[in-house]
């Protein structure tokens, strides 16, 4: 995966990382410091969200840097001819020579400041925009007393009267690394915007990030790439993966585009095959044939062209075999599983194939032992059983567990939920920019299973066959919503027209 594919915006660093970069930045700043620069940002931003100047600006400048920032732009909003009306919650004397001249350079420019209760206690009051300054990247606890009661103030208030918030950095109260609540009873400010400085943050990408920092804008206030990092996280955008999917040579046949085998079906859940099947027909794989642990259908009725077999009834040695949607945990498919571990060319594992090897070391190791390409599907509850740790643990760390994953069973991960993580064995991660509510419904995960191994099965490249099946995955649900299905009641079988849409786009680099 190059990195030279990726844009600024796209690379991702952690707190760690953000504080040596700017260390390095503030030993070479010029005369005009970097707080200003965020200020300036900042302000920059707001005068474009709130073009109406009718209703004052609220500014919420919190006791640290983040609160200096938001000085800044209190200070540029005024001279613009904004009405700002800012309130303090720090003390002058603890800020930082950088922050106290913020504060002072704000009162200079004629902003009004108001007192928390007054504010509390006139719920009426409009505002164009509500900046959070509150906090930054380093909360380690959850706001208490006032502040608490301030934010969900805030909340409460920008909902019900649809005010828009811009959050600094990143929303107060979320975990910059984790996409989670600083703490498990934390209150977030909730934006519609957030502007992130020196380098996008994954915490506003994964977990509850997406829910929490709105539209994301990166400002890497003019430092040097000099003093970044080499960068091993970035987000899963659609750019970089048009340099993938290539256009088909008018001399192909169906043997050019891969055998895909769906190895499931137990009694009662074949649907699940069934739909990993019509998934990887609409994704473009040359042959497709189900194996069933239940009795097999002659046909599907919907897609004749996908060949029916019993399992055990079909090599695997030349196919991509996609084993898991409606598998079951029986011995007849532990065997199933077993014997695909070792034979298939490639393989996708996905639902209860994942559940299966989570409890069993002799299928971890033939699973660590492959050479061969493989991809791992697990949602957070089968992230927790592979890992044995509970639901939190994954959810609370989701860029470590997708990485142990990766690891430990020498296979691509693609650890799904709200900003789902594409991992390699070598740590290399992505975060996936597409996808919405709409997926959370029962079949999707199988579609997205059949998505990859047809992609896969083209491609022969694991990583990439993920970030492609994942990024058109969320996209196609993305357009669906946006023309008006779902997000409540859409169907994982609407998805696979749509997919297809998708796919040709990329191949034939057409333009969204």
């Amino acid at each position: 995966m190059s990195c030279s594919v990726f844009t600024g915006e796209a690379r991702l660093y952690n707190v760690e990382q953000i504080r040596e970069i700017e260390t390095r930045a503030l030993a070479h700043q010029g005369e005009v410091t970097l707080m200003q620069k965020a200020g300036l940002a900042t302000a920059e931003l707001a005068a474009k969200i709130c073009a109406n100047k009718q209703y004052p600006i609220l500014i919420l400048a919190g006791p640290g840097n983040n609160g200096g920032d938001a000085y800044e732009a209190g200070y540029h909003l005024s001279r613009q001819g904004f009405k700002v009306v800012c309130l303090m919650c720090g003390v002058f004397e603890k800020y930082s020579p950088d922050a106290q001249a913020a504060l002072q350079r704000a009162r200079s420019s004629g902003l009004e400041f108001a007192e928390l209760q007054t504010l509390l206690n006139t719920p009426s009051q409009n505002w164009g925009l509500i900046i959070d300054g509150l906090f930054g990247i380093g909360l380690k606890r959850a706001p208490e007393a006032d502040i608490a009661r301030l934010i969900n103030f805030i909340n409460q208030l920008a909902s019900e009267k649809t005010i828009p918030v811009l959050a600094i950095d990143v929303p107060s109260g979320l975990n910059a690394d984790t996409g989670q609540p600083v703490s498990h009873d934390s209150v977030l400010i909730q934006a519609s915007h957030t502007i992130t400085f020196i380098a996008n943050k994954p915490g506003l990408h994964t977990g509850s990030g997406k829910d929490y920092a709105g539209h994301v804008t990166v400002n890497q206030l003019d430092i040097s790439d000099d003093f970044f990092p080499e960068c091993h996280s970035h987000l899963n955008e659609r750019t970089p993966l048009l340099q993938i999917l290539q256009p088909r040579k008018q001399n192909s046949h169906k043997g050019s585009f891969g055998d895909v085998v769906v190895l499931g079906g137990a009694r009662g859940m074949t649907g699940a095959a069934i739909l990993a099947a019509r998934a990887a027909q609409y994704a473009g794989a040359g042959r497709i044939y189900c194996s069933m642990l239940a009795e097999a259908p002659a046909y599907d009725s919907l897609h004749p062209e996908i060949m029916f077999r019993h399992a055990g009834d079909i090599s695997l040695a030349e196919a991509t075999v996609v084993v898991g949607p409606g598998l079951g945990t029986s011995n007849a498919a532990h065997a199933l599983l077993s014997s695909a571990t070792q034979t298939a060319q490639a393989l996708v594992i996905d639902a209860d194939a994942l559940n299966l090897i989570a409890a069993d070391s002799k299928l971890q190791a033939l699973l660590h032992d492959r050479s061969t390409p493989c991809i791992l599907t697990p949602h957070p509850l089968e992230a927790a059983r592979l890992l044995h740790k509970s639901i939190a643990d994954i959810q609370n760390n989701r860029l470590p567990a997708a990485q142990e994953l990766a690891s430990r069973f020498n296979a691509v991960v693609i650890l799904k939920g709200s900003g789902s993580i594409i991992c390699a064995p070598d740590g290399e991660l992505l975060i996936n920019t597409t996808g919405n509510p709409a997926l959370a419904s029962g079949g999707t995960g199988d579609v997205l299973a059949g998505v990859a191994g047809a992609l896969l099965a083209q491609l022969g490249n694991s990583m990439d066959a993920a970030r492609i099946a994942t990024w058109v995955h969320g996209h196609t649900a993305d357009e669906l919503v946006k023309n008006g299905t779902g997000p409540i009641g859409l169907t994982a079988s609407e998805l696979l027209p749509e997919i297809r849409l998708h796919i040709n786009q990329f191949a034939y680099h057409a333009k969204t």
